[in-house]
């Protein structure tokens, strides 16, 4: 397990199915993992530094429910850029910055177009309480490997 918890030891879960559970709900579920995920990490943040909006990049941000969950469990909008496969754009990036295509930093900055935003709905207890949730999972999930 990965930030914030950092537990070599923790062993993925499922939680909570039926046998009503399909695999909609397993996807859905794996999106709002990454999106508590993300507020796990967020919630690390100083206080001095408010998180006012989240900036997505990468395939699963192609995804509008995840964005969505993002923004309703951080309290704060999402932004996804038209281009999401970052990766791939900043090695075009610095391969024109070398060959001239581009003059400099500032230029690529005007390149940045935005795709959706995405506002916060859910009201702040729903949020919590899911969230809460969660934490209970990954408290159940920690510690299972003796190696």
């Amino acid at each position: 397990m990965g930030a914030p918890d950092w537990d070599p030891h923790a062993r993925g879960t499922i939680l909570g199915i039926t046998r009503g559970t399909t695999r909609a709900h397993i996807v859905r579920a794996t999106l709002e993992a990454i999106a508590f995920e993300v507020r796990d990490v967020v919630d690390t943040l100083p206080p001095e530094s408010p998180l006012t909006c989240l900036t997505v990049d990468g395939g699963a941000a192609a995804n509008d429910l995840l964005c969505q969950l993002q923004a309703d469990q951080l309290g704060v909008p999402v932004e996804r850029p038209e281009i999401v496969e970052t990766t791939g754009l900043g090695a075009a990036f610095a391969a024109g910055l070398g060959a001239g295509v581009w003059s400099s930093t500032e230029e690529l900055k005007e390149t940045w177009a935005l795709d959706r935003r995405f506002e916060p709905s859910a009201d702040r207890a729903s949020a919590d309480a899911a969230h809460a949730r969660w934490r209970t999972a990954v408290e159940r999930a920690k510690g299972w490997a003796t190696d």
